[in-house]
């Protein structure tokens, strides 16, 4: 089966979204090396997790207020 350039072109092509999940992703990446780096593997894993158990349980919501 031959790819046409339109049907390449738009497998190549990223939304914005795309771009802004990936800039997210480089952000974590710099971050995580930064912590490995500082504290070791345990704590940037812990750390990690930590992040994404508060996101699971709606604490991390933007609109959400500090007590």
């Amino acid at each position: 089966m031959k790819v046409t350039m339109k049907e390449e072109t738009m497998q190549t092509e990223q939304t914005a979204e795309d771009r802004s999940k990936d800039a997210f992703f480089e952000r974590i990446a710099i971050l995580s090396r930064e912590m490995v780096a500082a504290h070791g593997k345990d704590f940037s894993m812990g750390a990690l997790v930590l992040g994404a158990r508060w996101i699971a349980e709606g604490k991390a919501d933007s609109d959400r207020k500090s007590a």
